[in-house]
């Protein structure tokens, strides 16, 4: 038996935190045109996109963000014009680091000019609803809205059924599946006042498969709950103008899966195997799908499972 963890589990401390110095009333900051380029590059001319996919001037959060896809997501969301963002872990200090670091680069690299950029770093358990709501309070009050919101905290071990401890089960349970309600919700209670926004439950392909060799029956039937939760909930708020999506990972090198498959070659050489294109994703192999998902490009998509698995899925 061996287990691992994709994502980070989340959660607060309830340490108070302190009045925040930006007026929900203010305005955004806009990023410079050409968000994708680098001080080297200032003078070139910005690749030609459709206007939707920007998230210029739109507020995103995004949970499970300090490391892992869900940072990747958060640095898809800067490269694509968001100036204010919540990244949201486990522990605030991780989550604060990541937003640090996150304004550092974009600000060094010329994507943005100092002050431009607003990222802050927010501790949440997301099994805990309270944490949750007061992530989401700690986020509006800085921002004054939300617009995007991605529920990427989530585990995962391998154990065989007969061998998987309950509370290890339950707490799976608790941060996959109603961490991601939790999310969800509450961020759909901030968009409706505020005239709508989209939601994206990271899924797995895992929902629609069964992964071998690895036993991991819990997981899978988690991320199954979820990708049907994502279509529930976009019909129950449809007509609000809330669109919830699920996205779907296949097997990703994140850091973590790389230092796992170093030690098991075999393990690797059986994921690639089952996978039509032969290998695994690359973490960025997300960020187009995540912005379509939380943009405006996808303003009549609701309801939807977008899997990005190189084919797994589909033999």
């Amino acid at each position: 038996m061996f287990s691992f963890t994709h994502l980070r589990s989340l959660a607060v401390r309830g340490a108070p935190r302190a009045a925040k110095h930006v007026s929900s009333k203010a305005p955004l900051a806009s990023p410079r045109p050409g968000h994708l380029r680098l001080a080297s590059t200032a003078t070139a001319k910005s690749p030609m996109t459709l206007p939707t996919f920007s998230m210029q001037n739109k507020v995103a959060l995004v949970t499970g963000a300090a490391r892992g896809l869900g940072n990747e997501f958060c640095r898809a969301f800067v490269e694509s014009g968001c100036n204010s963002l919540a990244i949201v872990d486990l522990k605030e200090e991780e989550a604060q680091k990541a937003a640090e670091e996150l304004k550092t680069e974009f600000v060094d690299n010329g994507t943005f000019s100092k002050g431009e950029l607003n990222v802050i770093g927010i501790g949440c358990d997301v099994s805990s609803e309270v944490s949750v709501q007061k992530a989401f309070k700690v986020a509006t009050e800085e921002f004054g809205r939300v617009d995007s919101v991605v529920a990427s905290a989530g585990i995962v071990e391998n154990y065989a059924a007969f061998d998987y401890p309950f509370d290890r089960i339950k707490r799976l349970y608790d941060i996959n599946v109603h961490g991601s309600f939790f999310t969800a919700r509450e961020a759909a209670r901030r968009m409706i006042p505020d005239g709508g926004g989209s939601i994206v439950l990271v899924s797995s392909m895992s929902a629609q498969i069964i992964n071998v060799p690895q036993p991991q029956t819990p997981y899978n039937a988690s991320k199954a709950a979820v990708r049907h939760m994502a279509a529930s909930l976009a019909v129950e708020w449809a007509k609000k103008n809330v669109r919830v999506n699920s996205l779907s990972p296949g097997y990703m090198l994140t850091k973590l899966t790389r230092t796992i498959l170093e030690h098991d070659q075999e393990l690797r050489r059986t994921w690639e195997a089952l996978t039509p294109m032969g290998k695994m994703g690359e973490p960025e192999d997300l960020k187009g799908a995540v912005i379509f998902l939380a943009s405006d490009a996808s303003k009549f998509v609701t309801g939807t499972d977008l899997r990005v698995d190189g084919g797994y899925c589909i033999i």
